[in-house]
């Protein structure tokens, strides 16, 4: 593997280990698809560092689960937003 790609994966599985964020957010920072931030994270991690892919995957699969909660989250606030509007 080229010397900058491993250099991106390993920044990036560091990323998530530090701050959480999920593959979305990753992808924003850093200025690639969520395709390629997880197919570095979950595909090639594994294969340069099988240890910090644990770690990393320990992590994405934390998001996975609280997604839905995510996804409540926001659809309320968009509607108090709504109804906030409405009131005005």
């Amino acid at each position: 593997m080229k010397e900058d790609l491993v250099e991106r994966i390993y920044s990036v599985a560091n990323h998530i280990l530090k701050t959480h964020d999920t593959i979305r957010k990753t992808a924003k920072i850093y200025g690639y698809s969520k395709s390629t931030i997880h197919h570095d994270v979950s595909i090639k991690l594994k294969n340069l560092d099988y240890h910090l892919y644990e770690q990393t995957k320990t992590v994405l699969d934390e998001n996975f689960a609280d997604k839905h909660i995510r996804g409540g989250q926001a659809t309320k606030r968009k509607y108090q937003e709504l109804e906030e509007q409405e009131r005005e």
